[in-house]
């Protein structure tokens, strides 16, 4: 059964976390993706085990997802009486649900398909399935941050411990991180890897033709009065600060789940007013000015 992605939609956006090509049902009768577990610490589970080609040295590691969905467990229901909504793998022919067993996969060639079973996938770059290979090492400064996409951790096994530490501590010293590819199941990847603390870290990073061309866009050709460039870049070093991730928390989660449990005791929450500070000029320079002798206030 094919699914499409529905973007801003967070029933199902828990279902997304997980690699498509390594989910798996949890029933026969049906599989309730609002229900799927989330990684956390306490059953993070490697979700591959091969190595890393580091020359002629080869690391043998796990891979564990590095992130988790922080999205409040919301269910679909159907309108009318509040049930379950369930989705099942039907045959597009005879309207019958099928099993995971029996779900294979194929690519349309004219009019039939060619089924490939797990061994295919395989054949196709035997090496790239088990070992991230390295090709060479690169200053992270120069990767933009449009390209990044996912991060991992990276376990050695108990064989590979010595090599990893010899890696991970060549990387922090020559102030390089490691570029390579791997393939998970039928998807090629291509990987940055990098020293973090005792760890490495995998970085999956898009490739070039992933990133969309920006031709289609409007932006118009203005010019900027020197005065008004000097009042930006001082506004800028005003609101400048040592960045702390632990500052930056995910209230709408919070104050959604106030919400939820004063519906749940019979109250009827208020809604809250947005608060918006206006400027009193429309004027450009005005704002600026006005913006400097209130640092943190938001834009109308």
């Amino acid at each position: 059964m094919a699914f499409k992605k529905r973007a801003g939609c967070p029933f199902l956006r828990k279902y997304y976390q997980f690699d498509r090509m390594t989910a798996h049902a949890s029933s026969d009768k049906g599989t309730d993706f609002a229900h799927q577990p989330l990684s956390t610490e306490r059953n993070m589970r490697a979700i591959w085990s091969g190595a890393i080609g580091f020359g002629l040295v080869n690391i043998p590691v796990k891979l564990f997802s590095a992130v988790q969905a922080s999205e409040l467990d919301l269910d679909m229901l159907d309108k009318k009486d509040h049930a379950n909504i369930h989705f099942q793998r039907v045959n597009a022919n005879t309207g019958r649900e099928v099993k995971w067993e029996n779900i294979v996969r194929g690519y349309k060639v004219e009019d039939n398909y060619v089924v490939l079973d797990e061994t295919d996938f395989e054949k196709a770059s035997p090496e790239k399935s088990k070992i991230i290979e390295i090709a060479e090492f690169v200053d992270e400064k120069e990767i933009d941050s449009i390209y990044y996409e996912t991060p991992y951790y990276l376990q050695p096994e108990k064989s590979g411990a010595k090599p990893y530490a010899l890696l991970r501590d060549a990387l922090k010293k020559t102030g390089k991180c490691g570029l390579g590819t791997y393939v998970l199941r039928n998807r090629e990847s291509l990987v940055l890897i990098k020293p973090q603390g005792d760890l490495l870290i995998l970085n999956k990073i898009r490739f070039a033709e992933e990133i969309r061309d920006t031709d289609e866009l409007n932006i118009p050709d203005v010019t900027i009065k020197p005065a008004e460039m000097n009042m930006a870049v001082q506004l800028i070093e005003q609101l400048t600060t040592d960045f702390d991730i632990a500052n930056y928390k995910d209230t709408y989660n919070e104050k959604l789940l106030e919400l939820i449990m004063a519906k749940a005791k019979g109250k009827k929450p208020a809604a809250s007013k947005m608060k918006v500070v206006h400027s009193k000029s429309r004027d450009l320079m005005a704002q600026l000015k006005e913006s400097l002798t209130a640092p943190k206030r938001k834009a109308s």
